[in-house]
């Protein structure tokens, strides 16, 4: 789950952290999704973790503002394709739940490529407010101003999951730790193909 300083909203630059989905929705009409869009506790591939409670205090000053978490496409605050209607902390980590508009064309092409297996992430885009270093040197977040929660083409925190509700789903018949054996065989193909074209 690595952490970009991606793009800058209203003037303050956004940190990103990513979540892979899991089993693929079908699409049904209003199609709603569900999942974790951050874990507590887990180092992510950046190197930092989220400490459980972390998004309290940011969620609760949407809350009384009015304000809602928008969900984007890629990232780009000029593609909104649907609305969280629900974005709460549990145990296990940030839950997050809404459903894609069919009337954006952009949310019907997410909801093709969601029920194809061409994307399986969600990534958070965020500020930091409060971290720390811990006894072993790993940046922990514990406190985090959140923004918007994407649907991405390349996740990297594998454990996450996104569940079709309301629909119907698809199972991938692969484990998220072959999904991630996958990813990291491709990657290591493109490094060595880059490889041999710079030693040429």
């Amino acid at each position: 789950m690595r952490m970009d300083a991606g793009d800058r909203t209203e003037g303050i630059a956004l940190e990103r952290k990513f979540c892979v989905l899991g089993d693929r929705p079908v699409i049904g009409e209003g199609l709603r999704i569900s999942g974790y869009a951050s874990l507590f506790g887990r180092q992510d591939r950046g190197g930092d973790r989220v400490a459980e409670g972390a998004f309290a205090k940011g969620l609760a000053a949407l809350e009384r503002s009015g304000r809602r978490v928008k969900m984007l496409w890629q990232h780009d605050p000029a593609q909104p394709i649907g609305v969280w209607d629900m974005v709460r902390e549990d145990a296990t980590g940030l839950l997050v739940q809404g459903r894609l508009l069919p009337e954006v064309a952009r949310a019907r092409e997410a909801a093709a490529l969601l029920s194809a297996g061409a994307i399986e992430g969600l990534s958070i885009g965020y500020r930091t407010t409060r971290a720390e270093r811990d006894v072993d040197g790993v940046r922990v977040l514990r406190e985090i101003d959140l923004w918007e929660v994407s649907l991405v083409t390349f996740p990297m925190q594998i454990e996450a999951r996104i569940a079709a509700a309301g629909a119907d789903t698809v199972k991938t018949g692969r484990s998220a730790p072959e999904r991630g054996d996958e990813l990291a065989r491709a990657f290591e193909t493109a490094r060595r193909r880059l490889a041999a074209i710079n030693g040429a």
